[in-house]
């Protein structure tokens, strides 16, 4: 049977500040490590035994047993601790300029014809916890019918609405509206719409949320599989971050469980090519909401389930299991933190307990699919293949 590569994105998942994070107020960050310092424990018997807890400065304990997988870390180069960028870099899209964020709110020009395209006023416009602004704002909007509009630290346009008051596919309308608006001056790096229900005091968001970017800005190697024949499976959010581009097969599971079982569901099945999932809970329920013991009891899930995944991979299938940026829920902001990414690798046919180091880009781990895939490394990051080939 033809090859496979399976690279999972435990969204927010980082393993430590980068060198440059104190530019970005994330001086001190590091998810897995402070989850594990303020909570006491971490219970991850299967990533350890991969290797998680080998990366350097990982913080957490390592067990007396040789890794069955191989291990490392990623720095990213794009300035930005985005979704999209990291995706994107992981890809193989390296941004001179990353996208734009609004500290302030966006413009009054950009908003008056926004809200005039819509048809509706606005709130707020400002940067908010989404949690926190719904339960703030929640009351005014349903008496007036006005979305609510905020960003954050990252490069966002979020529009939140009760799903009694603006209908799905209407909200869904105004976020496609914002994205054709925001451009040049204003280019940001997703448009999210953020449905709720409920009542005052007690407000909650919906996995109905939707994610607008921009098509890449350049070939990824998704786009080099997709030209070779060589299918393409986005799970989760992934469909969103690449604009459906280069992509053959998509399944937009809105949550950790789902987006499991429909990566396990392709590994178990007769599928080739790429298998590419987001589990996004890490980061929406848990990480923006500083929820530290939700955040570790979804990776002790995930890790409980892990060895399914194992169990059903093929004799030349490899898995990589990584990140795309940090969310440290034990800090006092409820933003993205600037850090390294986990790079942890297991293939039945690799080797293993190979220290990978620190990779000097995302990039690498795209490159390292396309060649596992096609035999050759993508155009841009440096394949770590090689080191792991008996």
């Amino acid at each position: 049977m033809a090859k496979r590569a399976i690279l999972i994105v435990l969204d927010s998942v980082g393993i430590g500040a980068l060198p440059d994070a104190a530019e970005f107020g994330d001086a001190g960050s590091h998810t897995l490590g402070n989850i594990y310092k303020v909570r006491g424990k971490l219970d991850l018997p299967n990533l350890y035994h991969l290797g998680l807890s080998r990366i350097e400065d990982s913080r957490l304990p390592v067990p007396e047993t040789a890794a069955v997988g191989s291990y490392g870390r990623a720095a990213e180069v794009t300035k930005a601790k985005d979704t999209t960028c990291g995706h994107w870099e992981m890809m193989g899209i390296i941004m001179d300029e990353p996208f734009k964020t609004f500290p302030n709110g966006f413009p009054a020009a950009f908003m008056r014809e926004y809200e005039r395209k819509i048809g509706r006023g606005t709130l707020f416009n400002g940067v908010a916890s989404g949690t926190a602004i719904i339960n703030e704002l929640g009351d005014e909007h349903v008496k007036t019918g006005k979305p609510i509009v905020y960003t954050s630290a990252d490069s966002v346009f979020q529009v939140a609405a009760h799903e009694e008051v603006i209908p799905l596919e209407e909200l869904y309308a105004m976020c496609k509206t914002a994205r054709e608006m925001l451009v040049g001056d204003c280019l940001v790096g997703r448009v999210i719409a953020r449905p709720f229900v409920g009542t005052s005091g007690a407000y909650k968001r919906t996995e109905n949320r939707r994610d607008y970017a921009i098509p890449p800005i350049a070939a990824t190697v998704l786009d080099s599989l997709h030209e070779k024949g060589i299918p393409t499976i986005a799970i989760g959010k992934i469909e969103d971050i690449f604009n459906r581009r280069g992509i053959s097969f998509i399944d937009h599971a809105k949550n950790n469980h789902d987006g499991f079982a429909a990566t396990l569901k392709q590994v178990q099945s007769d599928t080739s090519g790429f298998i590419f999932t987001n589990l996004v809970d890490f980061d929406m329920l848990y990480g923006h909401r500083n929820d530290v013991e939700g955040y570790a009891s979804a990776l002790e899930w995930v890790d409980e389930k892990l060895p399914q995944l194992l169990d059903a991979m093929r004799e030349d299938d490899i898995l990589i299991v990584t990140a795309d940026h940090g969310c440290d829920p034990t800090t006092t902001s409820t933003d993205h933190s600037r850090e390294h990414i986990p790079v942890v690798v297991y293939g039945k046919n690799l080797k293993a307990g190979v220290d990978l180091g620190t990779l000097e880009s995302f990039s690498d781990i795209g490159s390292t699919v396309h060649e596992h895939l096609t035999g050759s490394p993508f155009a841009v990051g440096t394949s770590f293949l090689p080191k792991l080939q008996k």
